[in-house]
């Protein structure tokens, strides 16, 4: 069976020449027949060609790749087109991009949508576009032999030329375009060696910072679109509550209001400016329906799990031998319950989206991860076709997943509907906040045990939490049924890479109507946790050093020993450390990287954490541009650091009472460790760096903390109180 990332003998290259004299090539991909049918789109081909990642040359010898992921910050416009100009042999200084439109032909394989997340872009699409590039390379190559007279195997491609040694002739790609186009290209084109690679594997600067720092890049909130108008949204305060009644009366007669829609979830308010429409939307006076989750708080959640933890039959996630047969031989047994609560996104861009929806169609603009499902969003939403939907993505201040979400797309496009002029909908932070699709709450109930000589017997992991496919699967075409596993909510947890001869990972799910996303990392963003902090009880049971008792469950060559050694050894692990000052260690994988913490934490009389250093290792496979992967694990600390310290998500009488970043922190520039990155060498197949870097900050800091205070933390955020001393 194929993989994702190869082409079958159907989806071949096409070449043709478009305006300006400009060769245009691309690949299809066969994974497009599964989004037609998901999303509506035509089987038929395109009347315009639209590749799934294509290269247009112009005949001054510039090379365009049209990127159709979403940059949020990863360096995809850069990545994708290093891959590009390596294959190719171009200059890079004659290398730019395009973001591309939402179209079939823009399938990420990994996802099998056009859409940019689970950090799968490089390893979604370096195969396909290395093939394609080799063929537009062949293409050229066989234009140029055949205008010289000469067999293709006497001419090479270099630095944007085709050159023939043998007469000292040599032309470039740009003469070649025409006759180029007319060759049928290979099949299996002959792919440049690894040791060769002038770009894939250096360091590259970025492509699209120079427009970051003059301020010319164009976020979702920059879009200004002729004769547009603003909205704001006032929602329910309770989860999941209705309009009842609105009284419109005094929104409607403030200056500069257009138009105030009950939108059901909400009231719209439409003004000529973003300040008179909050200014409307204070005026409003809604009555709501509150609804089931009036009843609903953090405490009657928690209590839920609890229960469902000790009484609920879970569904088996994984089994390896016999755990009870285990406790019977168990000299030593270890229980504890791990508590990871909900998480907002906090996007630093805040939620926003354009739309202009016509009786004809519509054309929308904004940072989103999913630009097919934002197209067939668009389309059921205004009641058009969805190829008349045209979706131009700009960059986006922060994904983090929940640019996944289609809420802000739908707001966006029913108020333009209504207006029937083009809108942009704001959200403040409160409204983000307050009306996320949160990172599940998770409940871990956890018990191992060691035999007399300190050697694991048995491990079991229960897992309670809600199911993020019941909501989102729908997206994706199918629902998830109450006998089904939704991994997402437990991965990490059910694939350890220890050996234990007697092993079980179960999941209940508990519905518990706060909405569940995804937010970086998924289910390793909380499952790291547990499971890493749960191995130092272990190993402190077993009277062993950390490290030492991870790599003796290890297999010794495994990329998980790799990433531990090296960051212990980068860390200096078992230094003395001063009074009140202690090192933790933690290992995950993810998205087909394995990382490795290191966490250098001092714990105040206060019981306040300062988090001094931290040492990044990683493997995540063959690297495209190191640059951006030591980037990526820098700002997976950040993120996964201000999660352990601050992040929390509580809920009262069905209200999420977190607003802003003053109750819902984030770390700040002086409370920021030193970190430190390093990259394991590595030939294996390309790993994800978007998300990876997260799942082991929090343990690797709790784990610093035992070893610094004595004292378990088995609930996030960290909080100074449990630590303070007496």
């Amino acid at each position: 069976m194929k993989s994702n990332n190869e082409l079958d003998r159907r989806s071949f290259l096409k070449a043709s020449i478009v305006a300006g004299g400009a060769l245009l090539v691309g690949i299809n991909l066969p994974m497009a027949s599964r989004a037609e049918d998901r999303f509506g789109f035509s089987a038929e081909p395109d009347a315009d060609f639209s590749p799934n990642a294509f290269i247009k040359i112009t005949t001054n010898g510039k090379v365009t790749v049209v990127v159709g992921q979403s940059e949020m910050g990863q360096g995809v416009l850069t990545s994708l087109p290093m891959i590009v100009a390596d294959e190719l042999e171009v200059d890079w200084a004659n290398v730019g991009y395009e973001q591309a439109p939402a179209n079939k032909a823009f399938i990420n394989p990994v996802m099998g949508m056009q859409g940019t997340g689970g950090s799968s872009s490089v390893r979604g699409l370096f195969n396909p576009l290395r093939k394609a590039s080799a063929q537009v390379r062949e293409m050229l190559i066989g234009a140029a032999a055949a205008s010289w007279g000469v067999a293709a195997d006497t001419c090479k491609a270099e630095n944007g030329k085709i050159l023939h040694s043998a007469s000292n002739k040599s032309v470039p790609y740009g003469e070649l375009l025409a006759a180029a186009a007319k060759i049928t290209p290979s099949d299996n084109p002959t792919l440049k060696d690894a040791k060769d690679f002038k770009y894939i594997g250096k360091a590259v600067k970025r492509l699209d910072t120079p427009a970051k720092v003059d301020g010319t890049a164009v976020f979702g909130i920059d879009v200004k679109v002729p004769g547009m108008l603003y909205a704001t949204i006032l929602r329910s305060p309770v989860i999941g509550g209705k309009v009842k009644s609105v009284d419109d009366s005094a929104a409607k007669a403030t200056k500069g209001v257009v138009k105030v829609v009950d939108l059901g979830y909400g009231v719209g308010v439409i003004a000529d400016s973003y300040w008179n429409a909050r200014k409307g939307r204070t005026a409003l006076k809604v009555t709501w329906d509150d609804g089931p989750m009036a009843n609903v708080s953090s405490e009657t959640i928690y209590k839920s799990f609890a229960d469902a933890a000790d009484n609920k039959k879970g569904l088996e996630a994984k089994k390896i031998g016999d755990v009870a047969a285990g406790k019977s031989k168990a000299a030593k047994t270890i229980d504890a319950v791990y508590w990871a609560p909900f998480l907002a996104h906090a996007t630093m861009e805040p939620i926003n989206f354009t739309a202009d929806v016509r009786s004809d169609g519509a054309e929308v603009w904004g940072g989103v991860q999913a630009q097919m499902l934002v197209q067939a969003t668009v389309a059921k939403t205004a009641g058009v076709p969805v190829d008349k939907v045209k979706v131009n993505t700009t960059l986006l201040g922060g994904g983090f997943g929940r640019r996944f979400e289609m809420d802000y797309v739908i707001d966006a496009t029913l108020l333009s509907k209504a207006a029937g002029k083009p809108v942009k909908v704001v959200w403040t932070r409160e409204d983000d906040t307050q009306n996320d699709m949160y990172r599940p709450a998770t409940y871990n109930k956890m018990s191992a045990g060691i035999d007399a000589g300190g050697k694991p017997v048995f491990w079991h992991h229960r897992v309670v939490n809600d199911a993020i496919m019941a909501r989102a699967g729908k997206a994706f075409g199918f629902t998830l049924k109450d006998d089904q596993l939704d991994s997402s909510s437990f991965e990490g947890a059910n694939e350890l890479p220890y050996n234990f001869t007697n092993f079980q990972c179960d999941w209940v799910r508990v519905d518990t109507g706060v909405p569940v996303g995804f937010w970086r990392s998924v289910g390793s963003s909380h499952t790291a946790f547990s499971v890493e902090c749960f191995m130092d009880e272990l190993a402190a049971a077993a009277g062993k050093d950390p490290l030492e008792f991870r790599l003796s469950l290890l297999e010794p060559n495994s990329r998980h020993a790799g990433v531990l050694k090296l960051a212990a050894e980068k860390a200096g692990w078992g230094k003395k450390m001063p009074a009140g000052s202690g090192q933790g260690i933690a290992v995950a994988e993810s998205f087909g990287s394995y990382v490795a913490h290191v966490a250098d934490v001092t714990v105040g009389a206060d019981g306040k954490v300062n988090v001094d250093r931290v040492v990044v290792a990683t493997d995540c496979g063959q690297v495209v541009n190191p640059d951006t992967v030591v980037a990526q694990m820098e700002g997976s600390v950040v993120f996964g650091l201000t999660a352990a310290l601050y992040g929390e998500i509580t809920i009262k009488d069905g209200k999420v009472v977190q607003k802003n970043f003053p109750d819902y922190k984030m770390v700040r520039m002086n409370e920021m460790p030193k970190v430190e990155v390093f990259l394991l060498p590595s030939k294996e197949n390309h790993g994800g760096v978007g998300e990876p870097g997260t799942p082991p900050i929090a343990p690797a800091v709790v784990n610093a903390i035992f070893a610094a205070t004595g004292k378990r933390v088995r609930s996030l955020p960290i909080r100074p109180g449990d630590l303070k001393k007496a």
